[in-house]
């Protein structure tokens, strides 16, 4: 997978659409951020750190805000199942978009600290 245009299209409709919503959330919060696929995945870095990184599986959208962004937002992600540095919203249920943005915007407040 080159980008993550490419990386969209490779799943089925309903799923391509829940990806554009994670994607132009991620856009709209880190608008300076550079949009690259790595370790097979979307993935974004502001002040050239990582920002967050997000996938498709069978039923869910894996959404990783390595790992301080998961730390922030502890309680409101607790209702979710959780891995190491990765939490899973399942495609039969809406998505969490406000809360994708609030870890976004505050990944990207604590990259631009780190940077300065």
């Amino acid at each position: 997978m080159e980008d993550v245009a490419s990386y969209i299209k490779s799943f089925p409709e309903n799923v391509q659409q829940l990806l554009k919503q994670v994607r132009a959330t991620i856009q709209e919060q880190a608008p300076d951020a550079t949009e690259s696929i790595s370790y097979g995945m979307p993935a974004y870095k502001t002040s050239g750190q990582p920002l967050v990184y997000f996938a498709a599986f069978k039923n869910h959208i894996g959404f990783y805000a390595t790992p301080t962004g998961h730390a922030a937002f502890a309680a409101e992600l607790s209702k979710y199942k959780q891995g190491k540095g990765s939490v899973r919203f399942p495609l039969d249920q809406p998505l969490p978009l406000s809360l994708i943005a609030r870890i976004v915007a505050f990944r990207a407040r604590e990259n631009a600290a780190k940077a300065t």
